[in-house]
């Protein structure tokens, strides 16, 4: 049995999600109002993973989760409204450990939770055995590491020492990646470490809702020494610069005017998950010289994107994926090494300097 302490001020929400996992039949079930009530819930019933609200009385979710961490970590999985203002405090809650998030259908009281049933299982599920990154030394560890912050946008981070050192990728190179639960802070801790001077462009495929991405994108344009933007439109790509794909959307890219370009499309039914990592994989196979190219599979859930870059290391380009020992969620990582199409399993810790060393910076 799998035990969920489900978080929410709404009865009506807290009846809805009950009697989801109630259907599975493999979840014993506690319920709290709020945070309060949560932190209180955690010590007694200790739970295998939480389903957390944001906004509640008394205690909010991000207060409950701060102290849910330092007192006992438990995988939280968020589950909040649809908004940009709900995607920032999101982002602060995967920063602060929760695993996962889902957005509410119709917003903080949803009538029509059916629509999310079977993902929400599916990420409740994962995050009962997912890996926790809970950052220690509190509040006051957090501060000193956010005044960090403008020296490492100014310099880059100090560069790892590669587990490989090979020659460089000659001329233009292209970064791909892809990722899914787990992506947000993992990424945080990977895309600071390319600096100012870092020669190539950078695709990102994370699997997002599309009120998230813009508030994403900004916010790892804040942390970054590269430029990080959302693609919205169409536009040409440039070194230096990180594309966001997205959310509700697929980013591809291709030609236009004898330039490379990276273009937000509808979604496509052919994939299960957006943006998606393997038609984005897809398409730089196509127009793109798969031996200038390096594809990072990082944590998530399933396989998106694994075939695409299994056939980049096929066709001469570089591939690493995140080991087991730090990805939060050991699925598509997985599904790549299964396919012979890693090149290189790498702790995330180690993937930007790796990638340093081949770019030659």
């Amino acid at each position: 049995m799998i035990k969920l302490l489900i978080v929410d001020d709404s009865a009506l929400m807290r009846r809805q999600l009950t009697n989801v996992f109630q259907a599975e039949g493999d979840f014993e079930i506690r319920q709290a109002r709020n945070g309060r009530e949560a932190v209180e819930e955690n010590r007694a019933f200790q739970p295998d993973v939480v389903t957390l609200d944001i906004n509640m009385p008394e205690m909010d979710g991000i207060t409950a989760l701060s102290l849910l961490m330092a007192e006992r970590p438990v995988p939280v999985v968020m589950v909040s409204s649809l908004t940009e203002q709900g995607a920032l405090a999101t982002f602060e809650a995967l920063n602060l450990g929760a695993v996962d998030y889902l957005a509410k259908p119709g917003g903080t009281i949803s009538l029509s939770i059916d629509e999310i049933s079977v993902e929400l299982v599916s990420k409740v599920r994962a995050a009962a055995r997912a890996r926790l990154k809970v950052k220690s030394g509190g509040l006051a560890q957090r501060l000193r590491e956010e005044r960090a912050r403008p020296a490492l946008r100014a310099q880059g981070a100090a560069p790892d020492r590669p587990l490989a050192v090979r020659r460089g990728i000659a001329g233009e190179g292209l970064v791909v990646i892809g990722v899914s639960t787990g992506g947000p802070r993992t990424l945080e801790d990977i895309l600071p470490r390319w600096p100012a001077d870092f020669p190539w462009p950078v695709l990102v495929a994370q699997h997002m809702p599309g009120s998230f991405t813009r508030p994403f994108a900004d916010r790892m344009n804040s942390l970054c020494p590269l430029r990080v933007i959302e693609v919205a439109h169409p536009q040409p790509v440039e070194p230096g610069t990180i594309y966001i794909g997205k959310g509700g959307a697929d980013m591809v890219v291709g030609q236009r005017g004898g330039k490379l370009t990276v273009l937000a499309k509808p979604e496509s039914r052919d994939f299960l998950w957006h943006p998606s990592v393997e038609l984005l994989g897809r398409s730089v196979l196509e127009y793109c010289d798969p031996a200038r190219v390096v594809a990072i599979m990082l944590t998530g859930m399933g396989y998106d994107g694994a075939d695409a870059f299994a056939e980049i290391k096929k066709r001469g380009g570089r591939t690493i994926a995140e080991s087991e020992q730090s990805a939060v969620v050991f699925g598509m990582p997985a599904e790549l090494i299964a396919r012979g199409g890693a090149s290189l399993v790498l702790h995330a810790d180690k993937i930007a300097g790796q990638v340093n060393s081949w770019a030659g910076v």
